[in-house]
């Protein structure tokens, strides 16, 4: 099963925790966030990232160009799914919106992969 969790909530939940931001939150403490991995590479683009800004609007094509960005990047993909066969994973994200690279990740390792 795969969760999301903001950084800057509350731990709810057990699982593999694994950071999916290029960069670290904002005022969040490494000893306090308590992730088991982080996968900068898993992350959109900087391009991507700074065109989208969270735009509604932009939700649609921000998920189909960030779906090719993941569809490149198999390793990282794989290593996910690896880790879910054993355990939960939380997808953990740092952004306030509700359109974030977190949501479409866990979309897309859904949507291609059954067992998930």
């Amino acid at each position: 099963m795969i969760m999301l969790n903001r950084a800057y909530d509350r731990i709810n939940t057990s699982g593999y925790r694994i950071l999916v931001e290029r960069f670290w939150p904002r005022g969040v403490k490494k000893k306090d966030l308590k992730v088991d991995l982080w996968l900068k590479e898993i992350a959109p683009s900087d391009g991507l990232r700074v065109w989208f800004n969270h735009d509604p609007l932009k939700w649609d094509e921000f998920r189909k160009k960030y779906f090719t960005e993941l569809h490149n990047n198999k390793g990282n993909i794989d290593k996910i799914i690896d880790l879910s066969e054993d355990k939960d994973i939380i997808l953990i994200y740092s952004s306030s919106s509700e359109y974030n690279n977190a949501l479409a990740l866990k979309e897309y390792l859904e949507s291609n992969n059954n067992h998930v």
